[in-house]
């Protein structure tokens, strides 16, 4: 099964889980090694997904990620710490 594919299916059942609950994710970007944080993964076309980091503020869309569900205080830790220079 490829990294796309094992993506899509995670997203998706992410999504028929979470629905109409809270819940909060970390979301790594395997390519760049970056962490993003949020509570709303949206699937795009094509396997991709577009999310709103807490942590920046910034819109990211993914074309390959982990997600992982997190808890609230990881959660709220992790969107506390000081924001990454530019």
């Amino acid at each position: 099964m490829s990294v796309r594919t094992m993506a899509l299916c995670t997203v998706v059942a992410l999504a028929a889980v979470t629905a109409g609950c809270s819940h909060y994710y970390k979301v790594n970007d395997p390519a760049g090694s970056k962490e993003y944080y949020t509570t709303k993964v949206d699937e795009s076309v094509g396997g991709a997904i577009k999310i709103k980091d807490e942590k920046t503020g910034a819109t990211v869309t993914l074309q390959s990620s982990e997600v992982k569900e997190i808890s609230e205080e990881e959660f709220e830790k992790a969107v506390k710490e000081p924001k990454p220079k530019p």
